[in-house]
């Protein structure tokens, strides 16, 4: 895993050609930021993002039960289809992670891509409901 500052994401390849990132219902993850800050504190010690290999970490954006909702960041947009389930690679990591992270969406989203875009560090995260986005267009 490595942290990019500026990235293309397209519905074909999903995050800069991410060999997962192809077309369907996980081909990107969303982390919050505030679910991992308190997964550290249940973990007891502070853990880089990246240990729970989402594409993408966001703060104040609460996931939890998100599914159709849609995210824009910069010029991209993602369908949320559904919670992100840890695997057992997450105790593989980190002791005590997988059950740190299996409530209240604590793992994240599984997004698809709907309108490529590039986005970068620092841009505005929007959630909207299905019928919102669709109002926008």
């Amino acid at each position: 895993m490595q942290q990019l500052e500026t990235a293309h994401v397209s519905c074909e390849f999903g995050v800069n050609r991410d060999f997962r990132g192809k077309p369907g219902k996980r081909q990107i993850t969303v982390l919050n930021k505030q679910s991992w800050d308190l997964v550290c504190e249940i973990i007891g010690k502070p853990l880089d993002w990246k240990t729970r290999r989402a594409n993408l970490l966001v703060e104040s954006l609460s996931l939890e039960n998100s599914t159709g909702s849609v995210i824009l960041i910069g010029e991209m947009v993602l369908e949320i289809t559904q919670e992100t389930d840890p695997c057992n690679r997450m105790d593989e990591a980190e002791p005590g992670l997988f059950n740190a992270l299996k409530d209240n969406w604590r793992g994240g989203v599984c997004c698809r891509v709907l309108m490529d875009g590039d986005i970068k560090i620092g841009d505005a995260v929007i959630m909207l409901t299905r019928e919102e986005y669709e109002s926008r267009k």
